[in-house]
Parts: structure tokens; C-alpha cells; sequence
């Protein structure tokens, strides 16, 4: 089973590149992120025409999240994080799939930093990891994987003074990330790349790309169910560098059956 994640950053725009993606590389499981429509505009059909079932939490012009499916019906089991019922941001979409509970994640930004939109982020982030133990408490095979808005450590960034006053660099969004680790969540991408230097992330500003001044806030966080089963790991870069790309590249985790 193959379950990637990918923050398109505007499936409207990115629809033809997203669609080569799925076809070239068949996920089994696609999360996707900041889809950036309205539940209406959601373009459920071009996904069908290829194989792909799929559920969507939309929301006007921004977050947005989705999975699709090849060939089997996502079953839904929560949307929008638990905890906060004023929250009406979509950043969560929880189903099973073939066996697997996936959740997709589009954690909050939280710049800039300090301010309201930070404390929303390390508040969201406690909420997601009360939600996730409840999810291991029952021993649900689970993946939770996104968009995490978070740089766990010095290895995951191409230069750490660049990015040392951002929202996803700071000791709290560092420490909820590992408070979440640590309460038994192993990080796919990170277990077979200890060493890092892998990116999933590259800004449009400044040549980025052509520079590869990346970073790493793309993870895949898995159940001891899963993480027993966990085969190889991969992010697909080369579509970074296609033309009206997203900023983020897809990133995948394969499981051993």
C-alpha cells in the first residue's frame, strides 16, 4: 500500500499537473491540501475518469483537504479536528481505506509569530495530538500525513539562521511536533533518512527551487501498526520542477502488505 500526501496549493490551478502525478505514479492513498475550493467546485469527476474515488472538506479561496483513493471508496470518519467547535477552518478529513484509517493534515501556519495566529497554531497542534491518542488508544492501523507547517529539526532546512524567526521553526512548534512523536507516532521520512537533508517545500521567491533552498514540513506519521510495516519512503521532486507546479512536492510512504 502506497499512501502519499500533497499540498497542491490550488487544485484548480494545479489539475493538470496533479492528474499526471496520480497517473504516473499511483498512489494508493492520496491526501491532498489546500485545495483552495468550495465543496461545489471540487473537480470529483476528473479524478473518477482515472480511477480514483474521493471525499473533500472544502472551504473559499484557502486551506481545503481531500483523499483520494484508487479504486475503493474512502469511508469517512471525521471531519474537521475535534476540540474547538468555533473552528470552522478545513483542515482535516479522516477516512478508512482498505484497512488503514488516513488522515489528511493542513496544519496552521502560525506566522506571523508571536501573535494570534501562532498561539492558533500550538493550540491546533494540542488538539491534533488528543485526537491522535485516542486513534493509537484503539490501535487503529493509522496514518496521519500532510502538510505539518513544521520544520522538526535543524537537519530538515537548507539553512537554519534563514528560517530562524518563522512560525514553523520556533521551540514550540518544534516541541508539539515531538510531544506527538513521542507519544509513539514514528515519522516515516525521517526514520529512513536520519541524516536529513530532504526537502518537501520550495518558495516561488527568491530561486528557491533553482537553488534548492528547501525544507521539510510535508510528513508522514504512523501507527505502530504501520510503522511495523513500513517499506520504503520517497518524495517525488522531480514534479516540483514542472511547469505552474505547486510549491510543495509529493511525498510518499510504501507499506509492506
Amino acid at each position: 500500500m502506497k499512501i502519499a500526501t500533497f499540498n497542491i496549493n490550488g487544485i484548480k490551478a494545479r489539475l493538470p499537473r496533479l492528474k499526471e502525478w496520480l497517473e504516473e505514479t499511483r498512489p494508493t492513498v492520496a491526501c491532498l491540501q489546500e485545495i483552495k475550493t468550495q465543496d461545489e467546485g471540487f473537480p470529483a469527476d476528473e479524478f473518477e475518469a482515472i480511477g480514483y474515488k474521493s471525499i473533500w472538506h472544502g472551504q473559499k479561496g484557502f486551506n481545503g483537504v481531500a483523499i483520494l483513493a484508487d479504486g475503493i471508496e474512502p469511508i469517512e470518519t471525521q471531519r474537521r479536528l475535534p476540540g474547538d467547535p468555533d473552528d470552522e477552518h478545513a483542515r482535516y478529513l479522516e477516512a478508512d481505506v482498505g484497512g488503514v484509517r488516513v488522515a489528511s493534515i493542513y496544519l496552521p501556519n502560525g506566522n506571523p509569530q508571536p501573535g494570534p495566529k501562532f498561539d492558533y497554531k500550538l493550540a491546533w497542534m494540542e488538539r491534533l495530538r488528543k485526537h491522535a491518542a485516542s486513534l493509537w488508544a484503539q490501535e487503529i492501523p493509522t496514518a496521519l500525513v500532510g502538510d505539518f507547517n513544521v520544520i522538526p529539526e535543524d537537519k530538515d532546512v537548507w539553512s537554519p539562521r534563514a528560517m530562524a524567526s518563522d512560525a514553523l521553526m520556533q521551540p514550540e512548534s518544534r516541541d508539539a511536533y515531538a510531544r506527538l512523536l513521542g507519544d509513539g507516532w514514528t515519522d516515516a521520512v525521517d526514520t529512513l533518512n536520519p541524516r536529513g537533508g530532504v526537502w518537501t517545500f520550495w518558495d516561488y521567491q527568491a530561486g528557491a527551487w533553482q537553488r534548492d533552498h528547501g525544507f521539510r514540513i510535508d510528513h508522514l506519521l504512523l501507527s505502530p501498526e504501520l510503522a511495523d510495516r513500513l517499506a520504503a519512503v520517497g518524495v517525488d521532486k522531480e514534479h516540483r520542477g514542472r511547469e505552474k507546479a505547486s510549491d510543495h512536492a509529493p511525498v510518499w510512504v510504501q507499506l509492506r502488505d
